[in-house]
């Protein structure tokens, strides 16, 4: 399913008009320039990412894609023991640039990135922010073929430069190089149900009767956004200027192409494999109120890998990432390795198993072009909302 292309402009929530749910959301990028799950709020001129009790917290998803830019949040985190606000870019094969914050340190901002989900998490590092909580600060990733730079009001942090994260096994830069929406979240991340290292990262189990929580819920608010597209690679193939389309199953740069092709689905129904499946239309056209609709269509809508309530991340198991969030490194850094953060940490969004992870011994997707067209095709307008990603839990209204 094509993917609606990157549109330079700064967002303010003063207001939710410009704010889709995901059960409504279908593809159109003119409709919405915002999708979500959970409950936000607007609040103190800003929209309020919140997480009740029971529940897997909000996502917010850019409606269009960015293929390189500079995108800048303003916001506070969340604060509390097993809490996580994130602040990313994620591509629908799973191409991640993160901002993540640990509730039970607000002096530290995690960065991290991925490339096709693979999940290094030597790549994570710590660097320094004060009072994430109660202090509005401007977080700021700029993306480039060549780099990826993350700043703090407007102080460089990291630079991680893609000439040195070449992988000589598999003669590709496992680098982020596909287009890649803007998320933010908020999630519990110390579920008693998720793995061991990733409670351990998250500061410990969630407390739903923490002094952390206002009103009934933990919370994190959201400012401003402001994304400035850059030009598309000079060597791009563009045969239009509308959408992005993965072009074969390798999932990287050479595979993106920019067309006119159509980004919006027929119904809730359908799926990026079979984006015009409507079933109601049908059983209206045939004049028939049972037996008319096309026997190829799941007639219950779909959920979508690329998106979770609350911006929950894959279960790693038992021995996946694990450590504190306490130590920061702050300045500059152009090293690859962490530099006197934790190892903790693990890719949010995407959970589509083993099958097209594109992070193996491979510089295929596992699934092969039929597994692509389901990881760059459904995306976040496939169905009834996003797949949700922490343990089984799912999303109660409050």
């Amino acid at each position: 399913m094509p993917a609606p292309t990157c549109s330079s402009e700064n967002f303010k929530f003063d207001s939710l008009d410009d704010v889709e749910t995901s059960t409504k959301y279908l593809g159109d990028a003119s409709k919405a320039n915002w999708v979500t799950q959970g409950k936000p709020i607007k609040h103190d001129g800003g929209l309020l990412m919140t997480m009740a009790p029971d529940t897997v917290g909000t996502l917010l998803s850019s409606a269009h894609y960015v293929w390189y830019g500079k995108i800048s949040a303003k916001m506070k985190s969340s604060k509390g023991q097993g809490v996580v606000t994130a602040f990313i870019l994620m591509s629908d094969v799973k191409d991640e640039v993160d901002f993540e914050f640990i509730g039970t340190d607000t002096q530290v901002v995690q960065s991290n990135y991925y490339w096709q989900g693979n999940l290094d998490y030597t790549k994570n590092k710590n660097l320094t922010a004060s009072d994430t909580d109660t202090e509005t600060h401007e977080y700021t990733i700029d993306w480039t073929p060549d780099e990826v730079k993350w700043s703090v009001d407007g102080e460089e942090m990291r630079k991680v430069e893609r000439s040195k994260t070449w992988n000589d096994k598999l003669k590709i830069y496992e680098f982020p190089q596909t287009p890649a929406r803007v998320q933010l979240s908020l999630w519990p991340a110390g579920l008693p149900s998720n793995g061991k290292g990733t409670v351990e990262w998250a500061g410990g189990e969630i407390d739903w009767n923490s002094s952390d929580m206002s009103n009934g819920y933990y919370s994190a608010w959201v400012g401003e956004i402001d994304i400035e597209c850059y030009d598309p690679p000079d060597d791009a193939t563009q045969k239009g200027k509308s959408s992005y389309v993965y072009a074969d199953n390798k999932g990287t740069q050479k595979s993106i192409e920019i067309t006119d092709d159509e980004t919006e689905l027929a119904s809730m129904y359908a799926t990026g494999e079979n984006p015009d499946a409507d079933p109601e239309k049908s059983k209206k056209k045939e004049g028939s109120k049972t037996d008319s609709a096309d026997d190829s269509v799941n007639t219950e809508a779909a959920t979508v890998p690329g998106e979770s309530g609350g911006g929950a991340r894959g279960s790693e198991g038992e021995d996946g990432p694990s450590g504190s969030a306490s130590s920061s490194d702050g300045g500059a850094d152009s090293d690859n390795s962490v530099g006197g953060g934790t190892d903790g940490g693990f890719s949010q969004g995407n959970n589509l198993g083993n099958s097209g992870s594109g992070g193996g011994d491979s510089t295929e997707f596992t699934g092969g072009s039929s597994k692509l067209a389901e990881l760059a095709g459904t995306r976040a307008m496939q169905g009834s909302g996003f797949a949700v990603l922490v343990a089984v839990v799912a999303l109660v209204a409050f």
